[in-house]
């Protein structure tokens, strides 16, 4: 039997409950856990406190997946793609640092990925391309509520308004990178 070494990825693409949902129906993710990271402090941060933009963390969600299914790079373009990346400090109606798109790499390798995709999907925006790239901070997990939000709360307005919308498209889109098919 093989041993396969799971690697992981940080991404915020503004709310960690909309980009979870995205990563967990992604075939070869392994898990998706909500948090924060890149903030002016190594203490652990509240919610409240990211939230009204005192800590300098953003939003992000922390992957782990199996390489041998899913690359890195085809992660990143997932990320790329299922939120606007032009945008600066802000996702649709969320707005602030704490919801500014950011990629934390790991390697020199991811970094290398990152380049080459910014590079190759920019021009299909018509705006720059201002994600943040970093690298790597301290990951901190967000409080249990936040853990499986749309899979907990399908019925929150937020889930029906802006997520189920989003997570449609991109399972007609992508239903090939899907770990299951969509009912």
């Amino acid at each position: 039997m093989k041993n396969t070494t799971y690697k992981t990825a940080i991404f915020g693409g503004g709310c960690f409950w909309c980009t979870e949902a995205f990563f967990q129906e992604v075939k070869g993710v392994i898990n998706v856990t909500s948090g924060y990271s890149g903030g002016n402090s190594e203490e652990e941060p509240t919610y409240q406190a990211v939230s009204l933009g005192m800590t300098g963390h953003a939003e992000v969600v922390h992957i782990t997946y199996n390489p041998e299914i899913v690359t890195y790079e085809e992660l990143l373009v997932i990320f790329m793609i299922t939120h606007n990346p032009t945008l600066l400090n802000r996702q649709g109606a969320d707005i602030g640092t704490q919801y500014h798109s950011v990629v934390f790499y790991e390697t020199p390798r991811e970094k290398q990925i990152i380049d080459i995709v910014f590079k190759e999907l920019q021009p299909f925006f018509d705006k720059p391309i201002v994600t943040e790239v970093s690298p790597r901070k301290t990951f901190f997990k967000a409080d249990e509520k936040h853990q499986d939000y749309y899979k907990n709360n399908p019925e929150y307005r937020y889930c029906t308004a802006v997520i189920e919308p989003k997570l449609s498209k991109f399972r007609k889109q992508y239903a090939e990178m899907l770990a299951q098919k969509p009912a």
